[in-house]
């Protein structure tokens, strides 16, 4: 187990929402728990690699339903803590989401954000507060080459609290130029926002939301592949980021 204040590397977080998401990436860093309890019922890992630390920090299990904490809440928390905790100098929202056949979207598919990420079910129309709303969170410059450096797609993340997409979010969503659906990115870029840290999202398609078979069916029968295929792209990630010199 290792000691976050312990003299460390340049610290890159990783941010996860669903145990199942986390395990692969986990196991292909090499990652160990953190000695001290992480708060509330974040669940931290830390790995060393190609000179960094890597903290991956996952929301955990809610002690009330016993499932994960996804969602933009726990994501929040979580971003707060480990930027307090091990003040990282990138943090990247890594999971899986939905995506769309008129985006040419493709299950499998990996996307990084850009260039900025938004919230689709924040809908404030007040004087001002529209735009407070949508969040319209800037990504870190670096992730175009991110992009291409492991074969990935380039697309606007829109976050939400619901795994389906309404009318109201789908007219959102097209309003915002939204390819990708998930659940915590903006949360955590707005964390990353207030703290000054750079921030990029790197997602895994398991489903298309515009495809008739239901999104729940779609998610849960991809969802172990998806993670397979974030589980190698994110040690390829912190090869890039010590290449290219980011932190």
């Amino acid at each position: 187990m290792s000691h976050p204040n312990d003299a460390q590397p340049p610290t890159v977080a990783i941010v996860m929402a669903m145990r199942a998401e986390a395990a692969g990436v986990l196991a292909a860093l090499g990652a160990d728990p953190v000695m001290e309890p992480a708060p509330l019922t974040f669940e931290w890992h830390v790995a060393e690699r190609a000179g960094l630390r890597v903290v991956v920090a996952v929301n955990g299990v809610d002690p009330r339903t016993g499932v994960d904490s996804i969602g933009t809440e726990a994501a929040a928390l979580n971003t707060h803590e480990v930027i307090g905790r091990f003040a990282p100098s990138i943090v990247i929202s890594a999971g899986t989401a939905g995506g769309w056949s008129r985006a040419e979207a493709r299950v499998g598919d990996l996307y990084v954000s850009w260039p900025h990420v938004v919230h689709h079910d924040r809908r404030i129309d007040l004087d001002g507060m529209r735009e407070y709303g949508i969040g319209s969170h800037p990504v870190w410059e670096g992730a175009p080459a991110l992009a291409e450096a492991l074969g990935g797609r380039l697309g606007i993340v829109t976050t939400g609290n619901s795994l389906d997409e309404s009318h109201t979010d789908r007219e959102m969503i097209l309003d915002l130029g939204g390819e990708v659906k998930e659940m915590e990115a903006a949360a955590v870029a707005g964390v990353c926002s207030l703290h000054g840290v750079p921030f990029v999202a790197v997602k895994t398609i398991t489903d298309l939301v515009d495809d008739p078979a239901p999104t729940a069916e779609q998610f849960l029968a991809n969802l172990s592949a998806a993670s397979r295929h974030l589980a190698e792209a994110v040690p390829a990630i912190i090869d890039h980021l010590v290449a290219v010199n980011a932190l």
